[in-house]
């Protein structure tokens, strides 16, 4: 008998898209602003009840269909707070350009659906309908500000691309369950365990799955879309596509290879190792030349896609003989979440600077941050503060997660590609200090004091605060992402 009750919070977050779709219709103008606030009430409320009501869960709906466990309430109560950081970032964008916020915080709501049912899929079907679920709205979103040609360009290329790896998704799903009869994960795993080698049929629906999630998730060779998607879409939603839609992509790519490859880990491990070293390689490198500061965080979070792919290569040992392959694992697993966290804070920092800047200015190059620090010292610093974390400087939650998750890779047997994604970290170190020479050493152009609104100063505050914190005292969100990454390896 399958219990709905377990996914209360996806029914509630789709209801509230209902609601502040309808109330839309009916507001004043003078009033629609109220919207965001309570789409955060809401998702504040639906985070805190999904924290009392699934903690400790252990089941599942329609055998195994989709799991409710630790692993996937930890992600949903992420995905949620990403929904109220990238709501409240877009208020000031939205009250200046749009006539419909109810539109616009509807689909955003919608999205985040998505991304909770990806986190709980347990089985290969549901898991592309709530991708498809994701990137439908995330289309949507990019192409917004319809009449600038570079946003309506961004949707174009998203849309066909996006349909591309999916194709290329439900192809390598195809191939899987022709030749295992099944695509539930656990089924797979069986499958995969009893069978004396990985057939050659299956090892190409393996990598189509591969390529299909690397378009998703920008990792070289499929990255070519992000860049143009980056600078083209409205700069909160890039924030929220470069945080949101990743971080929803490798959850449903560490149950997938977890659950359901592990015992096939040597012919897809090498091919991981190859995507990561390409990713983290060539997305630090272009990024030297970039001169648009969304271009440059385009290829800023390849890099990190790059770290991100090293760390699922590793979940499987290359040593299959070590006598603790699974604790290993664990420790890989629990690095992979902590740096998607560090990862999203800062990045949605330096978004939610750089669109209170363009709403300001209207510009968005590197040299347009020329003298912010006089401008807004607020804005400077929490901009450098996060720049510092990417590029993973003590203090900061990215050192602390680089650490963690490089030092998990490392006793895999993986040290010469840790080895690398410490050098890449310090090529990166290069091309953010260029943006913190404008903001600090070059001179304005603008002696215009930028004035900050009020809600920019509290979200800027708190990510602020959550970079320092994380980086000083790991210990409470470490424990979390324990209790999620104990679900994956009991």
């Amino acid at each position: 008998m399958n219990n709905f009750m377990l996914l209360a919070p996806e029914f509630a977050v789709a209801g509230l898209a209902f609601i502040v779709l309808t109330a839309d219709l009916f507001l004043r103008d003078r009033a629609k602003h109220l919207l965001a606030y309570a789409s955060v009430a809401g998702l504040g409320t639906i985070g805190a009840f999904s924290l009392i009501f699934l903690w400790n869960q252990d089941d599942s709906l329609y055998q195994g269909l989709l799991v409710i466990d630790g692993y996937s309430l930890f992600f949903k109560v992420f995905f949620l707070i990403i929904g109220v950081f990238a709501i409240l970032g877009s208020v000031e964008y939205v009250r200046r350009n749009l006539d419909h916020p109810g539109e616009y915080y509807g689909i955003m709501l919608f999205t985040i659906v998505g991304m909770m049912l990806m986190a709980a899929s347990g089985e290969l079907l549901s898991a592309y309908i709530s991708l498809e679920l994701l990137s439908f709205g995330l289309y949507v979103l990019v192409a917004y500000n319809r009449y600038n040609p570079k946003s309506n360009e961004a949707g174009t290329k998203y849309i066909l691309l996006g349909a591309f790896s999916s194709a290329l998704l439900l192809y390598g799903i195809s191939q899987i369950y022709g030749l295992t009869g099944t695509t539930r994960f656990d089924d797979i795993n069986l499958a995969l365990s009893t069978s004396s080698g990985i057939s050659p049929g299956l090892l190409v629906g393996l990598v189509f799955i591969i390529a299909g999630l690397g378009f998703k998730v920008a990792a070289v060779p499929f990255h070519m879309w992000a860049p143009d998607v980056y600078e083209g879409a409205p700069t909160p939603v890039t924030a929220y596509l470069s945080v949101g839609s990743k971080a929803a992509a490798f959850a449903l790519m560490l149950r997938f290879f977890s659950e359901a490859l592990m015992p096939a880990g040597e012919e897809w491990q090498i091919i991981l190792i190859v995507i990561a070293t390409l990713t983290m390689t060539l997305g630090n490198l272009v990024a030297l030349a970039q001169s648009n500061i969304k271009r440059l965080l385009a290829y800023s979070s390849i890099g990190h896609v790059g770290y991100l792919i090293m760390g699922i290569a590793a979940i499987t040992p290359i040593n299959p003989l070590s006598d603790v392959p699974t604790a290993y694992s664990h420790l890989t697993t629990n690095g992979i979440m902590l740096h998607l966290v560090a990862y999203a804070i800062a990045t949605m920092a330096i978004f939610t600077v750089a669109s209170a800047v363009f709403n300001v200015t209207g510009k968005e190059e590197i040299t347009d941050f020329a003298g912010l620090a006089h401008r807004s010292p607020l804005l400077a610093l929490t901009m450098t503060a996060s720049m510092f974390s990417l590029a993973g400087l003590p203090v900061f939650a990215g050192f602390t997660s680089k650490f963690y998750l490089f030092n998990a890779v490392s006793n895999q047997g993986l040290l010469w590609l840790a080895g690398l994604a410490i050098l890449t970290s310090l090529v990166s170190l290069y091309y953010y200090l260029r943006v913190i020479r404008q903001i600090y050493i070059e001179p304005s152009f603008e002696n215009q004091i930028l004035k900050v609104p009020r809600i920019t100063v509290g979200v800027l505050s708190v990510l602020l605060a959550s970079l320092i914190v994380i980086g000083v005292y790991p210990s409470p969100i470490m424990e979390t992402v324990q209790h999620a990454s104990n679900a994956l390896f009991p």
